[in-house]
Order: structure tokens, then sequence, then C-alpha cells
């Protein structure tokens, strides 16, 4: 069973920068695709960004291009995601997801099989 837990959330003024990790255990991080999903209040969950297995390729949404860096590190068994220029409509619950041993990268939430309980990001105007 694989277990996610987030951490580095926090309140940042608009503009700023905050990055947030995602610590793996339980199974074999380097064989699996790693996701950043967020959640604001009375939205849906929605992709942000996605790393392939080892590391080589990213993908993100419109809305973190250009502005987040999604990364990991295989021996720490922890994916991260940096994020810049940061905006008030940036303001959710960010979770790292990951999906079964050697499937391909999605944007499709239901795709992913285990997830964090989520860390709070507050980016004030």
């Amino acid at each position: 069973q694989v277990q996610l837990v987030e951490s580095g959330g926090g309140l940042v003024q608009a503009g700023g920068s905050l990055s947030v990790s995602c610590a793996a255990s339980g199974g074999t991080f380097s064989s699996r695709v790693m996701g950043w999903f967020r959640q604001a209040p009375g939205k849906e969950r929605e992709f942000v960004a996605a790393i392939s297995r080892s590391g080589e390729n990213t993908y993100y949404a419109d809305s973190a291009k250009g502005r987040f860096t999604i990364s990991r590190d295989n021996a720490k068994n922890t994916v991260y995601l940096r994020m810049n220029s940061l905006k008030p409509e940036d303001t959710a619950v960010y979770y790292c997801a990951t999906k079964s041993r050697y499937s391909g990268y999605s944007d499709y939430s239901r795709s992913y099989d285990y997830w964090g309980q989520g860390t709070q990001v507050t980016v004030s105007s």
C-alpha cells in the first residue's frame, strides 16, 4: 500500500513563491508516475502537473505552465512542486497522487490510485 504525505503549504502573498513536497512510502516510487492536483472551495479537483517515472518528462496544466515546476528525487522517494508568481486563484488544497506501477501519464484524477491528505496553499492579494 502506497502512502503519500504532503508538506510545505502555507500563506504567501501574490507574486511570491512556495514549494510543496510529497514523501512516498510503501511502494516502488521510481516505478510510478507522480502528479499534483488541487481543489479550491466549491470547485472540482483539477490537474496541476505530473512527472514521469524517471523525471525526464513533465506535464503541466495551462494554468501552471511557466510558473510551476514539478520534480522528483527517486533516491528520497519525494516529489516536489515549486510554485512561482503565485496568484490568489492558486489558492487551494494541493494533493499529490500516484498511479499503479508502470502506468502512463494522465491528467485525469480518477486514473490515480493513491492520494495524500493534501496541504493548504493560500495566496493573499
